[in-house]
C-alpha cells in the first residue's frame, strides 16, 4: 500500500542528549521541530513516566515551583492513565491489565517501565495539532506495526497512553498519539499567559507559533474583554473557533504519517510501507470515534484494521430501525451528541429525584428547584415532586436513552459532565469565540462561594498534567454570567426566569435552543446572535456526521450497554447500523455490546460502582488481540454479539469480592443464537442478553 510521508528535516538517528532534545538534523531555530526524548525503561519510560505500576496506583507525583517540562509529562500520565481505567486491586488492575501485565496476559511482579523513543510535534496545516509517537525499544522492523492512540475526550497527548498506548508499547508497536486539535490548552486572559507543547506556562506574546492554544483576540479585544469578565480563560476545544471535531480523522491520518517518517529516521535501513508494517486504528471515546473517521477518510489505505471502544460518533441518518430484545422499534437513532446532551442537561436534576434512581451511585445533586422551575415554565406537566420527576426521566428515555444508562446519569450530573460537554460543544460547533460567552457562560477559578477568582499561578502551571480540556477541570469552572446577583459558578446560580436556585435551568434551555432553532419555553424562533449561533452549530454538526464507510476493512467496536455519556443508540449501535446500510455484505465491521459496563471505568473504584460494573477496557484489549489475531495469524473475527457479563455483587459480609474471570466473558467465536447481534430486512435487532 502506498505510504504518504512527511516532508520532515532529518537524518540518520541519534539518541539525544537530554529529554526532548530538537530532533537530529533539524534547525534549531524551525519554529515547529520535532522534540525528541530517549527513556532508558528505569528512571523514566514511555508508558508510566518513570512510575511503574505501583505509582500509578499511588498518590500523585509531586511538582516544583515553578515545575518542569519532565514533572508535567509524568503528571499527565498519571492523570490520563487513571483516568480511563480503574486503578483498583479489586477492578482488575495488575491482574488483568496494567503495565506488570504481558502481551499475552502474564500477570509478572514487574514495574512494566518500557525504554524507547518519543518524538513530539505540531502537525503541519495550522491549529497546533500536538501529534506524538512512541517507539519502544522492543520494535522489530521485521514485524513492524503501528497503533493510534489519538486522545479521548479533550485530552492532551498523552490522553490514550493507558489504553491504546498501553496496549500498543506492549506488543512492540510504534504508538501514534494526536490530541485531535482539541486538546488540554488554555489561555489565561487576565494574565495573557499560554502553554507550549510541554505544558510550560509563558506569555502569550513570547510563545506566539509555539502556543499550544492562543485565543483569537487583539490587544484591544482582549483588555477590554477582562475590563467587562475579569479572570476567564479561554480553552482550546472551545473557543479556537475552528470546530477542531472536523479534522479528528485527517488528525489521526497525520499522525500515522508522522510515525512512519520518525521509523523511516530511527531505522534508516529499513523500508516501512504495507507490504511490511501493520496499522491498527484504536482509541476509546472521542479518541475512538477519530480513528472510526481517519478510516473513512483513508483514501492512501493508510490503516489495515480498527478496534476502537465507546467511540464518540455521530453517524449520518439511515432509514433502519433498532429493537432492543422485544423492545420497539427505533427509527429516531442517530441523534448527534449536542442533541441528546442538551436533553440531559435540561432534565437530569430532576430526574435524579425519580424513585428509581434512588439507588443510584454518586446521586449526590438531585434538584426539586429544576423540577418546581420546568413545571412552572410547562415543560413538566405533572402536579408532584415524585411524578414530575419520573416524568423527566421519562422524557430523557423518550430521546432514545436506554433504561440500562440511568442508574449511571446521576453520577455524571454530579461531577458536571453534562454541562461540561454541553458549554464546550455549543461554542465548538458554532465556532463561538471566548468574547462571545455564548448563552452567558464563560470559564474561570471561582471561591468557595462560587464568584469568579483570578486562578492560582501554581494550578495553572499545573494544569497541563491536570486538567482534561474541558472545564470544570483542574481549578476551572463554568461560571453562568447571567445570574440573578451577577456572575457565579453555574451550578450555584439563581436563574433570572424562574428566581430558584434550579442550578442553572436558563442556561440549560439556552443552549438546547441552540439545537432546536427555538426558544424552548413559547416556541418561538431565535432571532439575532442567538439565531446566527444556531444556523453555525447545526453546520458544524453536519461537517462530523460520519459516513460509515469503512472500505470493507477489518474493524471491531466494543461499547458498555450502560453507557451515560455516548448513548448506544445514537453512537455505536447506530454506526453499526449505518455501516451495514452503506457496505452490506462487504462490511468487515463487527459489534461487541458488552452488558453490566459503562463509559468511565475510573468509577468502578468506587462503593455503587464496583459491585455493578465490570471494566470495559478488558474488552478493548481482547478486541484488540482478535483483530491483530485476524491481520496475522488469518483467524476470523467472531460475529456481533452481546456479551453478557456477570457483576462483581456484594458479599454476605457487605465487601465486594475481588474482579475474577467468571465475570469477564469472552468475546464469543460461536455466540448462542440468543446472543447474536444481527441486521436484516433494515432491522438492527440487539438481543437482552442471555
Amino acid at each position: 500500500m502506498y505510504r504518504r510521508t512527511l516532508l520532515l528535516a532529518s537524518a540518520a538517528a541519534a539518541l539525544a542528549a537530554t529529554p526532548l532534545a530538537v530532533h537530529a538534523g533539524q534547525d534549531r531555530g524551525d519554529p515547529n521541530p520535532v522534540l525528541h526524548a530517549y527513556y532508558d525503561g528505569v528512571s523514566d519510560d514511555l508508558l508510566t513516566g518513570g512510575l511503574g505500576r505501583s505509582g500509578l496506583q499511588g498518590g500523585a507525583p509531586p511538582l516544583s515551583d515553578p515545575p518542569s517540562a519532565a514533572q508535567l509529562r509524568r503528571l499527565a500520565i498519571y492523570n490520563n492513565y487513571r483516568a480511563l481505567i480503574d486503578p483498583s486491586d479489586g477492578g482488575g488492575f495488575g491482574r488483568f491489565y496494567g503495565p506488570n501485565v504481558t502481551a499475552q496476559g502474564e500477570i509478572t511482579d514487574a514495574e512494566g517501565l518500557i525504554a524507547g523513543h518519543e518524538y513530539l510535534r505540531y502537525a503541519p496545516g495550522g491549529g497546533n495539532v500536538a501529534l506524538m509517537v512512541q517507539v519502544p525499544d522492543h520494535f522489530d522492523p521485521a514485524s513492524a506495526c503501528i497503533v493510534t492512540a489519538p486522545s479521548s475526550g479533550s485530552r492532551g497527548v498523552y490522553g490514550a497512553i493507558g489504553t491504546a498506548g498501553e496496549w500498543g508499547l506492549k506488543r512492540g508497536c510504534a504508538v501514534a498519539y494526536t490530541d485531535k486539535g482539541s486538546g488540554n490548552g488554555a489561555h489565561n486572559l487576565q494574565a495573557d499567559t499560554v502553554t507550549d507543547i510541554q505544558g510550560l506556562v509563558g506569555p502569550a506574546g513570547d510563545l506566539r507559533r509555539g502556543a499550544h492554544f492562543r485565543a483569537r483576540l487583539s490587544e484591544a479585544q482582549r483588555l477590554a474583554f477582562n475590563d467587562a469578565t475579569p479572570d476567564r480563560l479561554a480553552y482550546k476545544h472551545a473557543h479556537s473557533r475552528r470546530n477542531p471535531e472536523r479534522d479528528w480523522g485527517r488528525n489521526v491520518l497525520q499522525s500515522i504519517e508522522f510515525a512512519f517518517a520518525m521509523l523511516r529516521d530511527q531505522f534508516p535501513r529499513q523500508r516501512f510501507g504495507g507490504h511490511n508494517t501493520l496499522v491498527i486504528a484504536s482509541s476509546v471515546s472521542n479518541g475512538g470515534g477519530a480513528s472510526l473517521r481517519a478510516a473513512e477518510l483513508d483514501r492512501g489505505r493508510l490503516i489495515d484494521a480498527v478496534a476502537v471502544s465507546e467511540p464518540n460518533v455521530n453517524p449520518e441518518r439511515a432509514g433502519f430501525a433498532i429493537v432492543q430484545g422485544g423492545g420497539a422499534p427505533l427509527h429516531a437513532h442517530s441523534r448527534s451528541l449536542y442533541d441528546y446532551t442538551t436533553v440531559l442537561h435540561v432534565y437530569q436534576p430532576c430526574a435524579n429525584l425519580a424513585a428509581a434512581n434512588a439507588g443510584a451511585p454518586f446521586n449526590f445533586a438531585p434538584s426539586a428547584e429544576r423540577c418546581q422551575a420546568l413545571q412552572a415554565l410547562g415543560l413538566l406537566r405533572s402536579a408532584t415532586l415524585a411524578e414530575q420527576a419520573a416524568e423527566a426521566q421519562r422524557l430523557i428515555n423518550d430521546a432514545g436513552i436506554i433504561p440500562e444508562q440511568n442508574i449511571v446519569q446521576p453520577s455524571h450530573w454530579f461531577v458536571r459532565v453534562t454541562p461540561g460537554i454541553g458549554v464546550t460543544y455549543a461554542n465548538a460547533y458554532a465556532r463561538a469565540g471566548v468574547t462571545d460567552n455564548l448563552c452567558g457562560f464563560s470559564m474561570g477559578a471561582t471561591d468557595a462561594l462560587g464568584a469568579p477568582v483570578p486562578l492560582a499561578a501554581s494550578a495553572e502551571r499545573a494544569l497541563f498534567g491536570t486538567g482534561n480540556g474541558i472545564p470544570p477541570t483542574g481549578g476551572v469552572n463554568l461560571i453562568y454570567n447571567l445570574a440573578a446577583g451577577g456572575p457565579i459558578e453555574e451550578r450555584l446560580s439563581t436563574s433570572p426566569s424562574t428566581g430558584l436556585a434550579d442550578q442553572n435551568l436558563d442556561g440549560a434551555l439556552c443552549l438546547r435552543s441552540l439545537h432546536t432553532g427555538r426558544d424552548p419555553v413559547s416556541g418561538a424562533r431565535l432571532n439575532g446572535r442567538l439565531r446566527a449561533a444556531h444556523q453555525r452549530l447545526q453546520a458544524g454538526v453536519r461537517q462530523i456526521r460520519a459516513s460509515g464507510r469503512l472500505h470493507g476493512i477489518p474493524a471491531v467496536i466494543v461499547t458498555g450497554r450502560n453507557d451515560a455519556i455516548l448513548p448506544i443508540n445514537h453512537t455505536s449501535r447506530a454506526y453499526y447500523g449505518l455501516n451495514r446500510v452503506r457496505e452490506g455484505d462487504r462490511s468487515g465491521l463487527r459489534y461487541y455490546e458488552i452488558t453490566n459496563a459503562h463509559h468511565l471505568d475510573a468509577f468502578n473504584a468506587f462503593p455503587g460502582f464496583s459491585d455493578k460494573f465490570v471494566p470495559l477496557h478488558h474488552y478493548l484489549f481482547e478486541a484488540l488481540d482478535l483483530v491483530y489475531e485476524h491481520l496475522t495469524e488469518g483467524r476470523e473475527l467472531p460475529p456481533s454479539q452481546v456479551v453478557v457479563t456477570r457483576p462483581r455483587g456484594v458479599a454476605p459480609d457487605g465487601s465486594v469480592p475481588p474482579l475474577g474471570e467468571a465475570n469477564l466473558t469472552p468475546i464469543s467465536p460461536s455466540p448462542a443464537p440468543a446472543n447474536r447481534i444481527t441486521f436484516a430486512g433494515q432491522v438492527l435487532h440487539v438481543p437482552q442478553g442471555n
